[in-house]
């Protein structure tokens, strides 16, 4: 059985636990856009994770968008990325 992380939410709400190579996948596809790309919104990242897995040959069962969201709300808690915006023009940046 694969080992499974506790994620964080910024605001402190219950998060959900994913299993490592999931989690690991996401995060490094996430922050290589946002490296590369610089700022992004929630559907932008969505379709540059879509194409990159589609590109690079990943194979990710479930759902990318659950995935994505909650690898998403984790960083931001750890600080690695950051929230600009509101809600009507939010992005997504390194931090």
């Amino acid at each position: 059985m694969e080992q499974r992380i506790q994620l964080e939410h910024p605001v402190g709400k219950k998060a959900v636990s994913m299993t490592r190579g999931k989690y690991d996948v996401m995060r490094k596809t996430l922050l290589n856009l946002l490296k590369t790309k610089g700022e992004l919104s929630h559907a932008e990242i969505k379709r540059a994770i879509t194409e990159e897995f589609k590109k690079s040959k990943t194979k990710f069962e479930g759902s990318i968008e659950w995935h994505m969201e909650w690898v998403k709300l984790d960083l931001e808690a750890k600080n690695e990325i950051k929230r600009l915006g509101d809600k009507s023009s939010l992005k997504f940046t390194i931090a």
